[in-house]
C-alpha cells in the first residue's frame, strides 16, 4: 500500500483568494513529495467554490514543474464532459510533459449541477463514459481511431501522440460495479472508492459491499482497490473539532451539488444544512480526526478491514488554512508514517 494526497482544492476563506487556494496546492505537494507519497491527485469540478480544479490534466501538467519524483494523478478527468479526440491527445501529451509521471484516474461524475451546464444527461454518464473510452483506449494504445465526421462519415485518424508509458499509464477507475469493471480489466484498472463525511463506517461497508459483488460476477474479490480518507493530526480538541467544521462545509456543498438547482452567489454555493445532518463531533468520529497515535491506529484498523493498494490522504479540507495542513501533514510524515510502517510495511517510496 502506498499513501497519496488529495487535493479538492475548494475556495470557501483564503485569506489570499483563489490565488491562495493554488500556492497551498503548491505547497502541499511539495511538502508530500518530501515525506514520501506515492502520488499528489486532483479533481475535477466546475463553476463553483466546491474546487477550482476545472482541469486535473492542467494542474498535473502545472505541477510537473513544482516537483521532482512525486506522480500526479486525476482524481478523476469526468469522461462525459470532454470531447474524446481531443482528450486523448491531452491524455497522451500530459504524460509526456510530466516525464511518465501521469497517473490517469477516470469516471463519470454525479453532479447534476456541471452536467446541465455542459448540456449533457446526468442519467446517460455511464454510457457515454464507456463509449468515449472506446475511443480514448484506441488513440492511445493503437495510435489509431475511427469517429464520424460533421457530414456522418467514417474517419480514420492517426494519433502522433502516445503516452510515454506504455501501453497506458495506471488506471484508476471511481466504480465499483461489475460490468463497468470488466470493460477496464485487460488495463487492470483499480477501482476508487471514497466516503466522504460517513468515513470509516461507510467505507468498510462499501469495500465489502464491492468485493461481495465481485465475487458476485466471477470476479476475483481480491482486485486491488484504492480509498480516500479525510485526515486531520492534531492534539487540540479545538483544532479537531474545527478540522470537522470544515469538513462539513465540503459535505453540505456535495448535498447541493447533486441537484441541478443550486442556490449561488457569485458561484459561491449557499448550502444549508442537509436532511439528517449530524454534529460536527459525529463527522469529527467518522474521520480520521486526531492525535497522531489515534490517527496511526485508525488507519491500521482500516487497512486491516480493507486491504487498500492505495491510500489517499485528503488533508486541506473545506479551504482548511494552510498553516493548520501543513502542521496536520509535517505530523502526519513525523509521528504516524513510522507508526503505519512498523505495523503494516513500507507505506512510502524512496525520495531520491
Amino acid at each position: 500500500m502506498k499513501l497519496g494526497l488529495f487535493n479538492l482544492m475548494s475556495f470557501q476563506d483564503n485569506p489570499r483568494g483563489i490565488q491562495g487556494v493554488i500556492n497551498d496546492t503548491r505547497e502541499m505537494v511539495s511538502l508530500a513529495e518530501e515525506l514520501g507519497f506515492e502520488t499528489a491527485w486532483f479533481a475535477e469540478h466546475h463553476f463553483t467554490n466546491y474546487s477550482i480544479s476545472v482541469s486535473p490534466l492542467l494542474m498535473a501538467a502545472h505541477m510537473a514543474g513544482y516537483s521532482r519524483r512525486i506522480k500526479l494523478g486525476t482524481a478523476v478527468i469526468v469522461l462525459p464532459l470532454y470531447q474524446p479526440m481531443r482528450l486523448a491527445q491531452e491524455i497522451a501529451l500530459v504524460d509526456r510533459l510530466t516525464e511518465g509521471r501521469l497517473v490517469l484516474g477516470i469516471g463519470s461524475g454525479y453532479q447534476a449541477y456541471e452536467f446541465d451546464r455542459y448540456q449533457l444527461d446526468v442519467e446517460q454518464r455511464n454510457k457515454v463514459l464507456v463509449e468515449h473510452w472506446q475511443f480514448i483506449e484506441a488513440a492511445l494504445t493503437q495510435g489509431k481511431a475511427s469517429s464520424l465526421s460533421w457530414h456522418n462519415e467514417r474517419v480514420d485518424t492517426d494519433f502522433l501522440l502516445t503516452p510515454l508509458q506504455l501501453p497506458l499509464p495506471p488506471l484508476y477507475v471511481t466504480t465499483t460495479n461489475p460490468a463497468l469493471l470488466q470493460r477496464f480489466a485487460r488495463w487492470q484498472a483499480t477501482p476508487f472508492i471514497t466516503a466522504g463525511w460517513r468515513g470509516t463506517p461507510r467505507l468498510i461497508e462499501m469495500a465489502q459491499d464491492a468485493r461481495r459483488q465481485w465475487r458476485e460476477a466471477g470476479m476475483d474479490a481480491a482486485t486491488p482497490l484504492a480509498v480516500q480518507q479525510y485526515i486531520h493530526v492534531t492534539d487540540s480538541k479545538k483544532a479537531a473539532l474545527d478540522a470537522a467544521e470544515r469538513a462539513l462545509f465540503v459535505a453540505r456543498m456535495i448535498s447541493a451539488l447533486h441537484g441541478k438547482t443550486v442556490n449561488t452567489a457569485g458561484a459561491f454555493i449557499q448550502a444549508p444544512k442537509f436532511p439528517d445532518e449530524p454534529d460536527a463531533s459525529v463527522i469529527r468520529d467518522n474521520l480520521i480526526i486526531g492525535d497522531a497515535q489515534y490517527v496511526a491506529e485508525r488507519i491500521i484498523n482500516e487497512v486491516a478491514e480493507i486491504n487498500p493498494s492505495h491510500y489517499n490522504c485528503f488533508f486541506q479540507f473545506g479551504d482548511m488554512p494552510i498553516k493548520a495542513a501543513r502542521q496536520s501533514l509535517e505530523k502526519f510524515g513525523r509521528e504516524v508514517i513510522p507508526l503505519l510502517e512498523k505495523a503494516i510495511g513500507k507505506v512510502t517510496v524512496d525520495i531520491h
